[in-house]
């Protein structure tokens, strides 16, 4: 029971006192307010299982007991994760007292970021709700747009709603759901619900639930999503209904659509008995399950479960490859071979590992290990499904290396056609009984398989054969390939000559390859456009459900080029700090390149100060700052060939939801041996002001160009404008020279952004990484540091060097501004002249 008075007895207490601090036990607050996460707070509860609640608002019962809606700061056992939660709590009054069963939380705002003690939570009129971590760091806030925010109320059916002065709603929880809906509670067309990770980490899992036109879909997220269930009669229609919506009452779950006849709404699931539902919960298992309390035994109760109740249909029961039966899991059979090992052998249901990691670089040695008797996924994508026969099926996912398995099912033995499904992620299957609707399905497992070794003897003769051969072919290939290109060279002009595709879906590990009428589709016809370049447009579109960012490359030689090096740059790498490619198109004139969306944009956006948008405040600076480092890091020192990408740059530089840094357009980059420690190159890439010194000195450039490219970007981050500002005084408009002047007179905090907030507090800091970029802008490349020395200096682990010149700005050449534009002095820059896309 409570270590300390309970929740409802506090309130209850109060509630008869005249005392002022009775005014803290309300359900509304009027902004501007503030509480700190700390065990002053009044109203603090501990219960019997370790967790903790301090409700802020508090909604109480008409009656006084039974369900009560409170919005504060909870904790689960030990108490190390805190979150700003609202939670049902219970006063129940018998026999035995006054007592309080464990309070149910069915929403949170910052499921990836727990707090600490002493975190904030700030209501103005300015920016609705904010929370701030201990440290300062701004961890979530509502998105109230330009209004006016007068107060905040949580409502008797537990909606916590910001409203304006006319107590019309700004912003509601209710509109907003994590993994619960409670009485009355609806969920939109195309919202989620998206479970846990696990039972104790709330950050969002791989499991979730959306609201589409043709009813209840249930994915696990890979690329594409797999639907693993269903409540619908039509599974083929998965389009976005905006004026669809899911309700939990009296037991059921109720569709309403426009689309629907008048005042129709359809059951799509109800359990008989229910008494008292409080609310659903998308369980971080994948189960929807329905919850009530029992007031009779003061415990929660399970009513049913809305999906099926046979664990093994889940697709992450058994983890990764692993095959679920009647409960229990294990690896695909060894009989095949030693492919497949437990990844714990104490816990079988965190699933199974390939014994030879699967590798695009040897193609030649992959094979598919029939797995008998199994269904996946458990339940039947048949949307997801290509029919053709079973023998292209196995060799398309063989040709494919992001094909890890494949599931073939037919629809009658005797014929030979069917349905294939390539997995790119293979997660749990289940072995079938005999009364199972899968039995006239197959499914085949990628794995890697070792060399065949030569022969030894007697095989000399067959070598030199087959050498011979090959020579021979060699030579007629090279002589097609001569008359070929000669033929090539004649047409070039002609836009039939433009459908080569370079052949990049050959390549191992590519992205996915969309066809021009699918992103066509996707983009709504391009007509939303995230902006706008010399080398092609970007819109924004969804697919399978994403949001994706597409751009449309013009049809020119050097966006060709472009196009490819983009590709092959980064289509076959994956970073936390680099835009994620995934897909492309090459349909004849046509060159598409597919993005994740970055919902906040680019840096630039985020400089300099403007009445739209807030500065960023110093921890998300220094977030964005880490964060290209070690993006940079990963190209230099991580990746088979040093990736040098030599347009470095705010405009390059995306920012996801959480102002999680990523780096994008590869466009110019260049991929050179990690033996090589320079390269030699007349064509200049880049953009003016971020050019290193040594393009117009020797032309001879290393990795250290994105080295003194990052110096800037990291200057124009701490000082809040841009490098080359020509809306500033003519002797203030080159932030580096202001850098060199300022360092040189030891009057560097004046270039410090005002606006960054508390500047004393993290003054130290600041200059700390102020003297970071001037080490990486020292105009002798050697002397700069490499990235992975950046990243130690930002994680305190080494120190910044000492001895630097204060010399940034090479002699030549000149940057110029004329009528608020900067002089394009180097006319061979090839992305100087163009407005930079924006990918968010």
């Amino acid at each position: 029971m409570a270590s300390c008075l309970p929740l409802l007895a506090i309130l209850l207490y109060f509630s008869f006192s005249v005392e002022p601090q009775s005014l803290y036990y309300n359900s509304t607050a009027i902004a501007p307010t503030s509480w700190i996460n700390s065990p002053a707070i009044p109203l603090s509860t501990n219960y019997s299982d370790g967790s903790s609640v301090r409700a802020l608002l508090l909604r109480l019962n008409p009656a006084g007991f039974g369900p009560s809606f409170a919005a504060g700061f909870y904790c689960f056992y030990p108490c190390k994760s805190v979150f700003f939660s609202i939670f049902i709590v219970y006063a129940i009054r018998d026999e035995r007292g006054l007592w309080y069963p464990i309070p149910q939380v069915i929403w949170s705002a910052n499921r990836a970021h727990p707090i600490s003690e002493n975190a904030t939570l700030q209501l103005t009129s300015q920016s609705g709700l904010t929370l701030h971590d201990g440290d300062g760091s701004l961890i979530w806030t509502t998105d109230i747009g330009n209004q006016s925010v007068a107060g905040i109320n949580i409502t008797e059916f537990g909606n916590l709603v910001l409203f304006d002065i006319n107590n019309s709603p700004i912003w509601q929880s209710w509109e907003h759901p994590t993994d619960s809906l409670v009485m009355g509670q609806s969920l939109a067309g195309g919202q989620r619900l998206t479970a846990s990770s696990s039972r104790t980490n709330w950050t969002e899992g791989r499991l979730y639930l959306i609201l589409l036109a043709g009813g209840i879909f249930a994915f696990v997220n890979s690329n594409p999503p797999q639907l693993y269930y269903n409540i619908s009669s039509n599974i083929s229609n998965r389009s976005v209904d905006k004026s669809a919506f899911l309700t939990l009452g009296n037991g059921s779950l109720y569709m309403n659509s426009s689309l629907f006849k008048p005042n129709e709404r359809i059951v799509l699931k109800g359990f008989v008995g229910a008494r008292n539902i409080q609310y659903i919960r998308l369980e971080y298992d994948g189960h929807l399950r329905l919850y009530d309390f029992d007031s009779s035994t003061g415990q929660w109760i399970l009513l049913g479960d809305l999906f099926t109740e046979d664990y093994c249909a889940y697709p992450t029961f058994c983890g990764h490859y692993g095959i679920c039966n009647n409960g229990q899991c294990t690896c695909p059979a060894e009989t095949s071979g030693n492919y497949f090992k437990l990844v714990d052998d104490r816990q079988p249901q965190l699933g199974c590992s390939t014994v030879t990691p699967i590798t695009c670089e040897d193609v030649n040695n992959h094979e598919l290990l029939t797995i008998s008797n199994v269904s996946y996924p458990n339940y039947v994508d048949d949307v997801a499904f290509s029919r053709i026969d079973e023998d292209r099926c196995k060799k398309d996912c063989l040709e494919n290396c992001s094909c890890k398995a494949v599931v073939y099912r037919y629809f009658d033995k005797n014929v030979s056609d069917g349905r294939c499904f390539m997995l790119s992620e293979v997660f749990s299957f289940e072995n079938y009984k005999s009364e199972s609707p899968y039995t006239n399905s197959s499914a085949y497992i990628k794995v890697q398989v070792a060399p065949s070794p030569p022969h030894s003897r007697g095989g000399l003769g067959k070598i030199l054969v087959f050498t011979f051969g090959t020579l021979l072919c060699l030579l007629a290939l090279i002589s097609i390939y001569l008359v070929c290109l000669r033929k090539v060279e004649e047409t070039q002009d002609s836009e039939e000559a433009e459908d080569e595709d370079f052949n990049i879906d050959q390549l191992p590990g590519m992205p996915t390859r969309f066809s021009f009428e699918e992103l066509r589709e996707a983009t709504e016809n391009f007509t939303k456009k995230l902006g706008e370049g010399g080398f092609g447009t970007v819109f924004e579109g969804s697919w399978s459900n994403e949001r994706i960012a597409v751009k449309r490359l013009k049809n020119t030689e050097q966006a060709r080029k472009d196009f490819l090096v983009e590709v092959v740059a980064i289509g076959r790498i994956h970073h936390i700090n680099l835009v994620r490619l995934t897909g492309y198109c090459v349909d004849r004139v046509n060159r598409l390149l597919v993005y994740e969306y970055m919902c906040n944009g680019s840096l630039d956006q985020w400089i300099s100060c403007n009445e739209w948008r807030e500065p960023l405040d110093w921890s998300t600076r220094l977030k964005i700052i880490t964060g290209i480092a070690k993006g940079l890091c990963y190209l230099q020192e991580d990746c088979r060939q040093k990736i040098l990408h030599f347009d470095i740059k705010p405009e390059n530089i995306l920012l996801d939801e959480k102002f999680n840094a990523k780096i994008s357009d590869f466009g110019l980059s260049k991929l050179i041996d990690r033996e090589m420690s320079r390269v030699m190159t007349l064509q200049m890439r880049g953009t003016l002001g971020y050019m290193a010194p040594e393009w117009w000195i020797t032309g001879e450039v290393s990795e250290k160009v994105d080295v003194y490219s990052y110096g800037v970007v990291v200057m124009e981050i701490l000082c809040g404008r841009r490098n080359i500002d020509c809306s500033q005084t003519k002797e203030n408009q080159h932030l580096l020279v202001l850098l060199e002047q300022k360092a040189k007179s030891n009057e560097l905090l004046d270039l410090i952004d005002k606006n960054i907030g508390d500047v004393n507090s993290y003054e130290g800091e600041i200059m700390n990484i102020m003297q970071l970029a001037m080490w990486c802008l020292q105009l002798d490349s050697s002397r700069r540091p490499s990235m992975s020395a950046v990243v130690k200096v930002l994680e305190r682990v080494m120190v910044v060097e000492t001895s630097l010149s204060y010399n940034f700005i090479p002699s030549i050449p000149t940057i110029t501004c004329a009528v608020g534009q900067v002089d394009q002095s180097a006319a061979l820059l090839a992305s100087t002249s163009r407005v930079q896309d924006q990918i968010p």
